[in-house]
């Protein structure tokens, strides 16, 4: 027996989990996978889409073209470009004869409107990181310690279960005393349980996560009607009447009234647009389904927690509205799953557990490790 004892003791002894590094607190995330990819699309498209309309604006020179009088010189005929380049006002008649102006300015300004789309879909991700990502932080870092050191007390307590049922002359009033103290709850460490109970009537991060992701959805929108206006009104003409009687010139008999003019970029521009646009509205359902995973709990993960004694959160008391700061903790805890060193070692045990011929026998961790350590090999059911 002695050498069984001295199996169980090392068995348990490895089961401890080390201390937990300096380095956890700086390998948190504070983003959802979803949300960084979000992030990254959102923000990084303009601003590449952005890059390669410069390039284009650089590499090619001039953006228009117009078709001078033969009469002009090349100083005359650079004039006209550069003249209808900054007005950018097409003129034409309408159908009784009128003079109609309208303007093409929204060309013009159209790469820094993207550049404006850039810093708008980051400001969501602002309002995350300076309003709520600092107290998250805590939380995680809280939560995920309290865990590791539920699972290792867990360990602790059945080392000193079996130190003292091999000390016990009378094992069944061991078992007794053990079946006494389960139901009094004396196995219990509270502090992790309370703290996720109080989350549950805390709003302040499931608040800051819906408007950040209303916040997206609004600028996603407002993005894709621009560009729908643009196309609309402006993105289909691109050949435009210019004059250049203005000033000086007006007076000037030899020059024309029109000049027609044809801009360079205009089928960049509209790629630019298309696909921007496009991908902004396949976006749009991604956004909405992150708000939405907030209107059920995430059962999942807890429950493996479930079979430690200390922690009955689920059975008794995750009956609320789910979207409260709970909720978006538990998000945030699958995502940092790899830092939660307790949680594949209890998956393991639950595993081994849905295997057990007798599930009815093992009700806790605690009752797992009992059998393992060679307790009894025949535990009374519960």
């Amino acid at each position: 027996m002695s050498l069984s004892h001295t199996a169980a003791e090392y068995m348990l002894s490895d089961a401890l989990l080390p201390d937990p590094s300096s380095s956890r607190a700086k390998g948190l995330r504070l983003e959802l996978p979803s949300d960084r990819l979000l992030k990254f699309v959102t923000v990084g498209l303009p601003l590449c889409l952005v890059s390669l309309a410069f390039a284009r604006e650089f590499s090619a020179g001039s953006q228009i073209s117009c078709f001078s009088p033969t009469n002009f010189t090349g100083k005359q005929s650079a004039y006209a470009d550069t003249a209808c380049w900054d007005s950018l006002i097409h003129h034409s008649f309408d159908t009784e004869g009128h003079a109609v102006t309208k303007s093409l300015w929204a060309l013009k300004v159209f790469p820094y409107s993207l550049l404006v789309v850039a810093v708008l879909m980051y400001l969501p991700y602002l309002l995350w990181r300076y309003a709520a990502a600092p107290a998250l932080h805590s939380d995680l870092l809280f939560i995920i310690d309290e865990l590791d050191k539920s699972y290792n007390r867990s360990v602790r307590l059945v080392q000193h279960m079996r130190k003292v049922q091999q000390a016990s002359s009378e094992p069944e009033r061991f078992w007794e005393e053990y079946e006494r103290a389960r139901q009094e709850r004396y196995f219990e460490f509270p502090l992790l349980e309370q703290y996720l109970t109080c989350k549950q009537h805390a709003h302040a991060l499931v608040f800051i996560y819906i408007l950040r992701n209303l916040l997206l959805l609004l600028f996603l929108a407002a993005t894709c009607l621009y560009l729908v206006f643009l196309h609309l009104n402006i993105f289909f003409q691109d050949e435009f009447s210019c004059s250049i009687k203005t000033g000086l010139l007006q007076a000037e008999p030899h020059i024309p009234p029109l000049i027609p003019c044809k801009l360079v970029f205009f089928s960049v521009f509209q790629l630019i647009s298309l696909s921007l646009g496009s991908v902004y509205i396949l976006l749009i359902p991604v956004v909405i389904y992150n708000t939405l995973q907030l209107c059920q709990w995430d059962k999942g993960l807890l429950s493996i927690y479930e079979m430690l004694p200390a922690f009955d959160l689920l059975s008794r008391r995750m009956l609320t509205c789910p979207l409260n700061d709970l909720n978006v903790i538990l998000l945030f805890l699958r995502a940092n799953i790899s830092e939660l060193t307790s949680f594949g070692r209890l998956n393991a045990v639950s595993a081994l557990r849905e295997a057990t011929a007798n599930k009815e026998d093992i009700d806790t961790v605690i009752d797992f490790m009992t059998l393992l350590a060679g307790l009894e090999t025949t535990k009374p059911k519960h």
